[in-house]
């Protein structure tokens, strides 16, 4: 078993930035691909990025591309998602989320949730 908490979410102005940390405990995340996925009100949630066990391999959906950067420290057994450039759409509550296996974005195929938390972008 893997359990995850995610921390660092808030309450920032529009243009500002964020950093989120997934901290893992249970077992070594070091052999587990680790995504990011937020959900915001009325909506279902979504993919945000996904990082494969090396950190080398990375992935984002299009509407972060480019202000998102997701990392990871094995040793630390912690993931990183450093959000810059903050718009009012990037309000959600954030996610964390392991698996095994294969680099993907499908969410249905990750094992292991955080709690989530929350990230408020106000204009």
């Amino acid at each position: 078993q893997v359990q995850l908490v995610e921390s660092g979410g808030g309450s920032v102005r529009d243009g500002g930035p964020l950093r989120l940390s997934c901290s893992a405990s249970g077992r070594t995340i070091g052999r587990y691909f680790m995504g990011w996925f937020r959900q915001a009100p009325g909506r279902e949630r979504e993919f945000v990025a996904t990082i494969d066990w090396t950190g080398g391999n990375t992935d984002y959906t299009d509407s972060v591309k480019g202000r998102f950067t997701i990392s990871r420290d094995n040793v630390w057994n912690t993931v990183y998602l450093q959000m810059n450039s903050l718009k009012p759409e990037d309000t959600a509550v954030y996610y964390c989320a392991a698996k095994r296996g294969t680099h993907t974005s499908v969410e249905s195929e990750y094992e292991y949730w955080g709690q989530g938390t929350q990230v408020t972008v106000s204009s």
